[in-house]
């Protein structure tokens, strides 16, 4: 086979070998085609040898790319500050804009996050970038800013573009040179815009910032009959402004610091400088400052838990407030005070467990009535502790009854034991308030009805519960509400529930035990070293007399010793002559 195609190949006509061929000889087809296919190749060589740039190049894009990726993955950085060492080296402005540029885009997530803005403009002959986040940049300021900078000539800035921009171009109160560049972006994630210029080591940051707000609004549930409608919302600022106008004082003071290391949480202790303990300032501020955590995105509530520290301690060791007559009321008495930013509520402490008792009604009506209403106040929040308790006592032990209450206890018995009824009445109300929190206010009173009538009238009816269960859990529940600080009348149902399981296993017995494990346990707890029980424990007989009654302004010369106060004197006293 093989022979016969070697013998067509010599048969084949072509050029002899040794000879020339001529153009003007006739090629034949077989020696055109040999030429197209060798001018082919030598175009493909020439097209490769074009073409191996571009591979070369977009080989090394992709490698970039994957270097790029892998090291975005590899970053561990806990911090902006060790972020923008991982990328850039140094925790510094850079003078080139290209720089900074790539760096924010690892950093910040530029052109990722869309509301993350980088305006390159030319002032003056020289590069520059604005760099805000649009939720929160104010545009009319920053326009007209940018409008001014208009203005600039080379001439006007032979001396030196940042002085020239800070000093005399940017037409804005609150103006400030930063060279470290994750103090820069701090203050852009909290709202302000940093202006980069090329060839400088330093950046322009400008307040311009605006925060989505609502106004100031009466807060439910510190409601009063006369007095200020006003209430805190979750701006800081806001906050600030409502007590210093009711404190005029240049000795009140709100420091601020920030609080986790991706939240930057703004927290400002506020206080009157020649009142308060600097003992307890400088605590409190020392405390904050060793929070190590990456954030308290819940604001005040995390805040407690790692300041205080009061473990699984059901009862508050600092008393809320969303009332800025509350809070500077609090502060001429010496004490400390917490705002958080997004929180409408503050933080008073030291606290005690008679201060949580006490409501801004009282000293919004006069002396006589505020006292009134403080004592309905004591009997409602005694009742929502002990009440049940007692009632299941003389039931389970009649021989316990006086003969004056002898018309205590159910008439019938119902198809389930007491203690279960009571759990299970207990369980109910706390049911029927989360469900009131998460239902539509239109829905909210119907809702009540439902539970209040067909629950508890048919569950009696049926003989599950006993009519007097169902009205002293009423009472109770009553006298829990009528608690002002929401977390102290929490922490009063845990200890109801404690006592009426004591009391159905044990009896008097457990009755006793229970009060007695209560009253150590409010005893042992301590607000920022002052006693929680004061003035009971330690005793001072003058104090609490002025826990029991609501004293008029004018006889109240002294603020509590309760908070070792630096100046004691709240009445001057005119001396005689």
């Amino acid at each position: 086979m093989h022979d016969e195609d070697m013998q067509i190949q010599d048969d084949l006509p072509g050029p002899v070998p040794g000879s020339t061929s001529t153009g003007d000889e006739p090629s034949s087809p077989e020696s055109k085609s040999t030429g197209e296919d060798r001018a082919s190749s030598q175009e493909h060589t020439k097209q490769a040898k074009e073409d191996a740039p571009l591979r070369e190049s977009a080989s090394s894009s992709s490698n970039s790319s994957a270097t790029g990726t892998s090291k975005k993955e590899a970053e561990q950085s806990e911090n902006i500050e060790e972020s923008i060492v991982y990328w850039q080296g140094k925790d510094e402005v850079s003078d080139q804009l290209e720089v900074t540029k790539e760096t924010l885009t690892q950093v910040m997530g530029l052109g990722e996050s869309f509301d993350v803005d980088f305006r390159e403009m030319a002032f003056g002959g020289r590069k520059t970038g604005l760099l805000f986040i649009n939720s929160f940049a104010k545009d009319n300021i920053i326009q007209e800013i940018i409008k001014r900078l208009t203005y600039l000539t080379p001439e006007s800035l032979s001396s030196g573009a940042v002085d020239a921009f800070f000093s005399c171009y940017i037409p804005h109160m609150q103006v400030e040179k930063i060279d470290k560049l994750s103090s820069v972006l701090n203050k852009v994630l909290t709202g302000n815009s940093a202006l980069f210029i090329e060839g400088e080591n330093t950046a322009i940051v400008m307040d311009t910032r605006t925060f989505p707000v609502r106004g100031p609004e009466e807060p439910s549930l510190e409601r009063v009959v006369r007095g200020a409608r006003d209430g805190f919302t979750e701006t800081l600022l806001s906050n600030v402004a409502l007590i210093r106008r009711r404190l005029r004082d240049p000795g009140l003071k709100f420091e601020v610091l920030q609080v986790g290391r991706r939240t930057r949480m703004d927290v400002s202790i506020a206080y009157i400088d020649d009142i308060v303990d600097k003992i307890q300032v400088e605590s409190i501020r020392t405390k904050i400052k060793a929070i190590d955590i990456d954030g308290i995105p819940l604001a005040d509530k995390q805040l407690e838990e790692a300041v205080v520290g009061k473990g699984w301690n059901p009862y508050p060791l600092v008393r809320y407030s969303e009332r800025p007559d509350v809070v500077a009321s609090h502060l001429l008495e010496g004490r400390l005070v917490l705002l958080v930013d997004t929180s409408p509520s503050a933080m008073i402490l030291p606290t005690t467990f008679f201060d949580l008792c006490q409501h801004a009604e009282e000293n919004r009506q006069t002396a006589t009535m505020g006292t009134y209403l403080r004592w309905v106040r004591f009997c409602g929040i005694l009742a929502s502790l002990f009440l049940l308790p007692l009632w299941l006592l003389m039931v389970v032990h009649p021989e316990l009854k006086p003969p004056a209450l002898s018309f205590i206890g159910p008439q019938a018995q119902a198809k389930i034991p007491l203690i279960m009824q009571f759990l299970l009445v207990e369980f109910g109300v706390d049911l029927m308030r989360m469900a009131a929190v998460h239902t539509p206010t239109p829905l909210a009173s119907a809702m009540g009805l439902i539970a209040a009538i067909l629950v508890g009238d048919i569950a009696v009816k049926t003989g599950l519960f006993v009519n007097e269960v169902v009205l002293y859990m009423a009472v109770a529940a009553i006298g829990m509400f009528a608690t002002p600080s929401y977390e102290l009348g929490l922490a009063n149902r845990l200890i109801r529930l404690f006592l009426l399981v004591a009391v159905a296993i044990f009896g008097a017995p457990g009755l006793v035990g229970g009060v007695t494990l209560f009253i150590l346990l409010l005893t042992i707890r301590r607000s920022y070293n002052s006693s929680y029980l004061w003035p009971f424990i330690p005793f001072n007989a003058k104090a609490l007399l002025s826990v029991l009654i609501r004293v008029p302004v004018l006889y109240a010369k002294q603020r509590p010793s309760f908070n070792k106060t630096r100046d004691n004197t709240r009445l001057k006293v005119k001396k005689e002559k």
